[in-house]
């Protein structure tokens, strides 16, 4: 059965060579059950590579051969037809491939669906017996040994497969749309799809394999920029696409809690921006920077998390015109609770220089990434630090934004001087900060706002704080003391706290437990802490003196001033509004000019761009074209001139130059010269040959007319002497044949008389020996018939078993030759289209050559048929002007031997001894000797006299021995006399 269904796969996918034969094929197997032989049959129709041109059963074919790779769970298969399809569609109908893409997605998709939703109902089914048992014995014997409860069983068997499918669906259909400029929608589609899957399934180590097959597919596009169909980024519609999929990895890489994958995929929205050198819409940087938020508070880098926030309350402070003042109160505050929040010192890190040169590139990254910055030059970026941050939110008014507590807080943290009541003073704070929070109303990207989130930090920075007031004005404290003043740790995290300080060289203490204090080193007293203190000092003491000895002149003043100071400031402050209402309003319109100036120059770069690449492509065309027929014309020299010392030298070895120097020696040897001077000389050399065969010839004639007349008598005295003796023994042996054919005639007579007497018997049995041998004939004849019958059957059936097998076979070997064929036909048009102008060049030479070869052809046919007519013989070749013709020796009339055509020609001679024509001897021979009678016998007759002839021949010949006309000059005359015409037979 397995070799039928392999040849049953080799018959499919061989002979639907139409798409409507292989789909109506294929439904007959699907409504069979044989699903698995349709998917062969289609996937041969589609790797049969015999269809390059899209058409509408094609396209019917292709959605039937998905719906059976997903049924079967082919993936291997799919991916094939679709590369397969994509090839088809690629340049005559892009959609349609689109549309079997989408179909496919939504055939997996709703086949995993389905198979999860059937693994819930298996598992929410009531399926045991007894309803008073818990599970069955089976169930718990299978829960022991494989250790997985019910559900996990269900999802690995029914769930697991599909999920699987799908993955692989989404994988096949990123690898072949990834390079597709008109299909950029559909890979962005199919990429969200994908990121949605892994995160409704909580796949993260898809989600990891998906975000790298995205980025390697961005990384092969920059490398390789010279495809045909690369999707161009710098268009607006494909940038925009791959934005998209990048911020919709972002949110779903946070979702997951994926924050390495989060913080790749922040790195490659900046690639991708540093590589087409353009800003995103606020719209998504408000997304860019909320996630950054997220992202380095769960790194712990507060400070870029502060910068972040920071960002983001100017982005949405700027663009969002619809955020409240709730929100924007929110939003300030998270800003400011951020930077503060921050360890008022920085790292120490190890004195190596590779440290530093790591630390720097590491900040200046993070500064890069959080200011986005697409300019390549680091050096001239400012370095994030606290302090630069608090400046910047007093400069950029956030701290006129923020709620009431956060403000006192800052003020209590950054400005006041509280040593013993410092934390007193915040903890109440902290404790109505953290009750604020929420999601804001008119910011939907940005995450739900939780101040409550800042309250660890900021404990640990009045903890820090505390500290260090305490150091500036206490040398020793109690560790009792210092616990009751710091009431948000034990003195445990104190310690570990101020160590870390200590480390960092923002402290200066030392714990002793043994006597239960705590030592501050003050090191800095004489310079910048004393500074401060007769600062503050003298800042106090002159608001004493004004106190107790205020001046009249400026009170006077201040009272004249304050009715008109509430107006002025009144106009003051619509003025400033209206200030920046203008200067909002400038801010949009340059904005606007700049980013359609900086659309004009792309485009005018792009056109430009374009113009140059084809001029520098036509240029290159035209050179290679120069090149190239340079490069013909010398081989054509080349070949030229190899072939005229080639004929040089053939026809210096065919013609004798009788010493003679060739006269294009001191000239430029050319293929013509070298043809006109090889025919020159040809014809002078037929030219020559003439005039000796002429003059041969002549001579031959007159030799050959007087053999003849002296041979003609003695030809006729032999053939009269020949007639008699021939007639004489004819005579005699038909005597003897009359005598033998009467005894044999009476010797048959008598036999035939004794045999009569027995014809009676002979015909009785011979029909008892008839009749019996016909029955066995008929008998044997008719199981014949039926034996040769059932062979017959056998072997029409045998035939017709190997016609279908040869049949089948040979249909195989040609699809197979035909693949073959094809495979070679590519690899040969490179070489057929570098012969080809090369035959035709060769072409032109042979037909110039064959021209030569058939005149000279010609020419020799007509040297032949002359020389055959001169010498009335076919010749083998002209003779040789160094061979003269052998003379025959003289003839001896007394001892001759006589040819028999000598003979009969001097028979028929007349006794005057003249010579006689060869249509007259005839005549008159035939009167003076009548043939013989001829009778029944007359062959045996003729064969005797030939015999008689012979033997009068040979002793003929051998009575003449030592005559002229014996050995080659006989021979020869007779040769002459046969072949070459005389001067009278011309007459």
């Amino acid at each position: 059965m397995s070799k039928e269904s392999d040849l049953l796969d080799l018959i499919d996918m061989s002979n639907f060579a139409k798409p409507e034969n292989a789909l109506k094929r294929a439904e007959e197997l699907i409504n069979v059950g044989q699903k698995q032989d349709a998917l062969q049959t289609l996937h041969g129709l589609f790797t049969s590579r015999r269809h390059r041109a899209w058409q509408k059963p094609l396209e019917r074919s292709m959605f039937k051969y998905i719906e059976l790779c997903v049924d079967l769970r082919r993936g291997r298969f799919a991916k094939d037809g679709l590369i397969q399809y994509r090839i088809i569609c690629q340049q005559v109908n892009v959609s349609s491939l689109e549309e079997v893409i989408k179909h496919f997605m939504h055939l997996s998709t709703e086949r995993a669906e389905q198979a999860r939703s059937q693994a819930q109902a298996l598992e929410e089914a009531l399926d045991v017996e007894d309803l008073e048992a818990d599970k069955r014995p089976e169930d718990l014997m299978l829960s022991y040994v494989s250790g997985e409860k019910g559900k996990d069983r269900s999802d690995r068997e029914l769930v697991t497969p599909w999920f699987k499918f799908l993955w692989e669906t989404y994988r096949t259909v990123l690898e072949i749309l990834r390079n597709n400029s008109k299909l950029e929608a559909l890979y962005a589609m199919t990429a969200h799809r994908a990121f949605q899957f892994c995160k409704q399934y909580k796949r993260t180590t898809e989600f990891r394999r998906l975000c790298e097959i995205i980025r390697n597919h961005l990384a092969n596009l920059n490398k390789y920029r010279d495809q045909r169909d690369r999707p161009d980024l710098s268009a607006p519609e494909s940038l925009q696409l791959y934005l998209d999929t990048r911020f919709e990895q972002l949110k779903v890489a946070t979702e997951l809690e994926l924050w390495q994958e989060a913080f790749r995929s922040v790195e490659d929205i900046h690639g991708l921006m540093f590589m087409v050198k353009k800003t995103p819409k606020a719209s998504l940087m408000v997304v860019y920077y909320a996630k950054l938020t997220e992202i380095f508070w769960i790194s712990a880098s507060h400070l870029y998390h502060a910068y972040a926030w920071f960002r983001l309350f100017l982005l949405q402070k700027s663009f969002n015109k619809n955020l409240s003042q709730k929100d924007l109160q929110l939003i300030a505050s998270s800003v400011v609770l951020a930077a503060l929040s921050v360890m008022p010192y920085d790292r120490i890190h190890s004195g190596s220089h590779s440290d530093l040169e790591n630390e720097k590139e590491r900040n200046l990254k993070m500064a890069n990434l959080i200011g986005f910055n697409l300019e390549s030059k680091l050096e001239s970026r400012e370095v994030l630090s606290r302090s630069s941050l608090l400046s910047e939110l007093v400069a950029k008014g956030v701290m006129s934004c923020v709620i009431q507590e956060v403000k006192d807080l800052y003020h209590l943290l950054e400005h006041d001087f509280f040593p013993l009541d410092l934390a007193s003073k915040v903890q109440p704070l902290l404790t109505k900060i953290a009750k604020f929070g929420g999601k804001l109303s008119s910011a939907s990207s940005v995450p739900e706002v939780q101040l409550s989130q800042y309250v660890p930090a900021l404990e640990k920075l009045t903890t820090l704080r505390l500290l260090q007031q305490v150091s500036q004005v206490y040398q020793a404290m109690m560790i009792e003391s210092l616990s009751r003043m710091i009431p948000f740790f034990d003195f445990s995290v104190v310690e570990r706290i101020s160590v870390d300080a200590v480390k960092n060289k923002f402290l200066a203490a030392k714990v002793d437990h043994m006597k239960g204090i705590v030592t501050f080193d003050n090191t800095g007293l004489e310079s910048e802490i004393l500074r401060d203190h007769l600062t503050i000092l003298a800042q106090t003491l002159n608001k004493a003196r004004a106190m107790i000895y205020p001046p009249s002149r400026n009170a006077s003043k201040l009272g004249e001033l304050l009715p008109s100071l509430a107006e002025t400031v009144d106009k003051e402050h619509k003025r400033v509004l209206a200030r920046k209402s203008i200067i909002e309003k400038r801010k949009e319109e340059e904005e606007r000019k700049l980013l359609e100036k900086e659309r004009l120059e792309e485009s005018k770069r792009i056109e430009l761009q374009k113009i140059t690449e084809e001029a520098e492509r036509k240029r290159l065309a035209f050179e290679f074209e120069e090149r190239k027929n340079e490069r013909i014309r010398r081989e054509i020299e080349e070949r030229d001139l190899a072939e005229a010392q080639a004929l040089l030298q053939e026809a210096s070895q065919r013609i004798k130059w009788k010493g003679k120097k060739t006269g294009i020696e001191g000239e430029k040897l050319t293929k013509q010269s070298v043809m006109e001077l090889t025919l020159t000389e040809q014809l002078r050399e037929r030219q020559e040959m003439e005039k000796k065969l002429q003059k041969l010839a002549k001579t031959m004639d007159y030799l050959e007319r007087a053999k003849r007349e002296e041979a003609a008598p003695l030809v006729e005295a032999a053939y009269q002497q020949r007639l008699v003796e021939e007639r004489a023994l004819h005579e005699h042996e038909q005597q003897q044949e009359i005598e033998l054919s009467k005894q044999r005639h009476d010797k048959e007579v008598k036999e035939k008389e004794r045999l009569a007497r027995i014809k009676n018997n002979k015909e009785i049995f011979q029909e008892r020996v008839v009749s019996r041998r016909q029955d066995e004939f008929t008998r044997l004849r008719r199981e014949r018939e039926e034996q040769i019958a059932q062979i017959l059957m056998s072997r029409r059936q045998e035939r017709e078993k190997m016609r279908k097998m040869k049949f089948y076979l040979s249909l195989e070997e040609e699809r197979q030759k035909k693949l073959r064929e094809e495979e070679e036909a590519q690899k040969r048009e490179e070489a057929e289209r570098q012969r080809k102008e090369q035959a035709e060049r060769q072409a032109k030479l042979d037909e110039i050559a064959e021209k030569q070869r058939q005149r000279e052809r010609e020419l020799e046919e007509k040297e032949r048929l002359r020389r055959e007519a001169l010498l009335g013989r076919p010749t083998e070749g002209p003779l040789k002007p160094s061979q003269p013709p052998t003379s025959p020796r003289p003839l001896d009339t007394g001892s001759a031997a006589v040819p028999a055509p000598a003979a009969a020609a001097a028979a028929a001679a007349p006794s005057s001894g003249k010579f006689v024509p060869r249509f007259r001897r005839g005549s008159e021979s035939s009167g003076q000797a009548p043939p013989p009678e001829s009778d029944r016998w007359g062959s045996r007759q003729d064969d005797r006299m030939t015999q008689a002839g012979d033997r009068w021949r040979s002793d003929d010949r051998r009575s003449s021995g030592g005559s002229s006309f014996g050995g080659g000059g006989g021979s020869r005359s007779t040769w002459s006399s046969s072949r070459i015409p005389t001067r009278g037979s011309e007459r």
